[in-house]
């Protein structure tokens, strides 16, 4: 079975993202969950006597957006496993130049959507843990966790839950750096640079056109 090391490595981070995709995925719709499918993602949080409660929370589009993102990505992640799989027990030793130059653009794409995202996981949970700490009810925001919530938010692991979706992203931002790298170099190798030969029509085309067409014997 004619496999190139780079293709197993791709095939590998694929598999590698798609569970990033789903742990993030997963983790952020949890988290809504146990918020009464409220967004808390950049929301705000005040202190009633000793209990917090969410004096603002986010559309709830902007935690669809996020999730959204990954399960695409994840969905997409598996068919290109599938397809993979699909090449080597076909003993399709290179994979298509065209589908090479697919994936390398639909790659550029998921980056970018995979850094916007990671990057509103992020700046969403500083701006709610920003918020829990102004109320001075923890020392942390992970201390948040263990105390009461009104109404009664089941607000047990919503840090944990929000730390591992944001992580996920960006572990999943950087396979995806590296999967670009690598179909970069499958293409490479797909189109080597060739030297010109005397007997080639291109050479004879060249050399006529620096020297002048060599004067033909009778």
């Amino acid at each position: 079975m004619a496999v190139s090391a780079l293709q197993l490595a791709e095939l590998a981070l694929h598999g590698a993202a798609f569970l990033c995709g789903v742990i993030s995925a997963s983790a952020l719709t949890v988290t809504q969950g146990e918020f009464g499918g409220r967004c808390i993602l950049y929301g705000s949080v005040a202190k009633n006597g000793t209990v917090l409660t969410l004096s603002h929370f986010n559309n709830i589009s902007l935690c669809y957006f996020v999730a959204a993102i990954s399960i695409l990505i994840a969905l997409y992640c598996f068919s290109v496993l599938l397809y993979g799989i699909y090449s080597c027990c076909m003993d399709e030793g290179q994979w298509a130049r065209t589908w090479l130059t697919v994936n390398l653009a639909i790659s550029a794409v998921i980056l970018f959507f995979l850094l916007v995202s990671a990057c509103i996981l992020r700046v969403g949970m500083d701006t709610l843990c920003s918020s829990i700490l102004q109320t001075r009810a923890v020392k942390s925001c992970q201390e948040a966790q263990h105390v009461t919530w009104s109404p009664q938010y089941n607000a047990a692991r919503f840090y944990d839950n929000l730390y591992s979706a944001e992580a996920a992203a960006w572990v999943n931002f950087f396979f995806w750096c590296l999967l670009l790298v690598l179909l970069l170099l499958q293409r490479r190798r797909e189109t080597p640079f060739q030297l010109l030969q005397r007997n080639d029509p291109e050479w004879s085309a060249e050399t006529e056109a620096i020297f002048g067409a060599r004067s033909q014997r009778p």
